[in-house]
């Protein structure tokens, strides 16, 4: 059986071509065939295969969370009670549902999961841990790191 996570072939073309879409995904296919070199038909033509396939999934603005009122960031450590099948998907049925979330992982190690939460302040991060995560069934334990300084934040994926 194939695995899900098997490694899409592309070509330099297709390459460039989500390179330059990270930069700007607003680029109208008659400016994004210039910059790749090829016709307008063909760039279209590649452009929906790379949707179609998965590897494009969607086109979004980033958003400057400064701007938006969202000044803290804070890594969450979530231990569950117990690993049944239930307590997991309900925990992440509650986290999906959290807009506050901007990443959950399922992890190795000392805890289950681990959120990427964004807050106004610690004020807010502390009403929402409180009442909202804490409360979810089958938490037994979280632990909160604060971001103290964001060096680096990026939805970008390095095209090889």
């Amino acid at each position: 059986m194939k695995s899900p996570y098997a490694k899409i072939e592309l070509d330099d073309t297709d390459i460039k071509i989500l390179r330059i879409l990270q930069d700007d995904g607003r680029l109208s296919n008659a400016e994004l065939a210039e910059r790749v070199a090829l016709s307008p038909s063909p760039c279209w033509k590649r452009l929906k295969r790379l949707e179609s396939i998965g590897v494009i999934k969607g086109y979004q603005a980033v958003l400057d969370r400064h701007l938006m009122g969202l000044g803290v960031v804070v890594f969450v450590s979530i231990l569950l009670d117990n690993h049944t099948e239930l307590t997991c998907r309900t925990f992440e049925k509650w986290v999906l549902e959290m807009p506050e979330v901007m990443a959950c992982h399922n992890i190795s190690g000392q805890h289950d999961y681990l959120l990427q939460v964004l807050a106004e302040d610690l004020e807010t991060f502390s009403k929402f841990a409180l009442n909202r995560l804490r409360t979810i069934p089958g938490v037994k334990e979280m632990q909160s790191s604060f971001s103290l300084l964001e060096l680096k934040s990026s939805s970008r994926i390095c095209v090889r």
